[in-house]
């Protein structure tokens, strides 16, 4: 913490990597609670003076203090004093990509977690629309292709907002923005394309809780864009790149079509957790992002995300317990054969020519 403050804008970058990874990987709201004006302080100083990676760092280790701190009156302190700076970043023209992309996300994710007043939550979704409201961002090649990752950024800070919007505000955005995420699915960037997808996905489930119709003479144009990515086999894009995009689509094309979503299980520790909507993914994905492999630490001891995911407190476990729950490598190795070779019988009946396609 003391190097943050640094000559060596080498040792500053160096000291925000070091307290990056301990706040992903460790709860420490205790230790940082006395400690959090003074770190506050050092990182509004990174972002105002440090350039393009120590500024993009510094965003990343505020929305790690702030999801520290939780949602009480620390975490809310240390998002009104550095909003108004993380605004200023992301809407300056001159600054930095990639400084740019870590203030969206940070403005997005603080205020997720610590914004108390509904005009904190509006203001902070009405900057961050900006981004790919403004036209042509959708139009095939136009958004250069170093700011894509912001509005990327941007859009799913947006859409992790929209999950804790008032009905009132939802309705209003139904209204106005929803339409305008449908031209961002012909972007040059598959990211973007997944993301507006996604999103997309997102505004027709919160549509569908307060049981609006989102019918609409465009509506038709949507499902045929969505089918085509869903489908798309053109070789210019890259294998993977098909592969991942044609296998989201398809989910999104599926939930919109008959409101069937694929639901997924994340295990961490003796417990598991279900992301059975749009809005739970969303907001998972956001948190693992900036965690990392952090993630199941955080699932298992942090008192906020146990409470945003509704997993009750954090389960205390003896040491018997623990050593109970695991598993020799022996055990383990005799799964994995059995996996294996279950996995290789039901691939070759599928590849032998003989069987029968139906």
């Amino acid at each position: 913490m003391d190097s943050i403050l640094d000559k060596s804008a080498k040792t500053r970058q160096a000291a925000l990597q070091s307290l990056r990874l301990a706040f992903s990987s460790k709860t420490l709201s205790e230790f940082l609670l006395e400690r959090r004006l003074t770190l506050t302080d050092s990182l509004e100083k990174c972002l105002k003076k440090g350039k393009g990676e120590e500024q993009a760092l510094a965003g990343t280790v505020l929305t790690l203090l702030c999801l520290q701190m939780g949602s009480g009156p620390e975490g809310e302190e240390v998002f009104r004093s550095l909003k108004p700076l993380l605004v200023s970043i992301l809407t300056d023209s001159t600054a930095s990509p990639i400084a740019r992309q870590s203030c969206a996300t940070a403005l997005g994710m603080c205020c997720y977690i610590a914004a108390a007043d509904l005009e904190d939550l509006v203001s902070c979704l009405s900057c961050l629309e900006d981004f790919f409201n403004t036209p042509g961002v959708g139009e095939g090649s136009s958004v250069p292709a170093q700011h894509s990752p912001l509005h990327c950024s941007a859009l799913q800070s947006w859409s992790l907002l929209l999950t804790i919007c008032p009905t009132s505000h939802i309705k209003s955005i139904l209204d106005n923005h929803w339409l305008k995420l449908p031209l961002l699915l012909s972007s040059n960037s598959i990211a973007l394309r997944i993301m507006a997808g996604e999103t997309i996905a997102l505004v027709f489930e919160l549509a569908q809780d307060m049981e609006e119709d989102l019918c609409h003479q465009d509506t038709e144009f949507l499902r045929a864009q969505l089918k085509v990515l869903a489908t798309e086999s053109n070789k210019y894009r890259a294998k993977t790149d098909r592969r991942k995009q044609r296998s989201i689509f398809r989910d999104i094309l599926r939930f919109i079509e008959s409101g069937e979503y694929q639901e997924e299980t994340i295990r961490f520790g003796l417990e598991c957790m279900y992301v059975d909507s749009w809005a739970r993914r969303r907001t998972y994905q956001a948190f693992k992002e900036v965690l990392g492999s952090g993630i199941h630490h955080h699932l298992q001891n942090s008192e906020l995300l146990r409470e945003i995911f509704g997993l009750g407190p954090p389960l205390v476990l003896d040491a018997a317990t623990l050593k109970a729950s695991k598993v020799s490598r022996f055990e383990k190795h005799l799964y994995n054969s059995a996996a294996f070779k279950a996995r290789t019988k039901a691939r070759s009946r599928v590849r032998d020519k003989r069987a029968d396609v139906l």
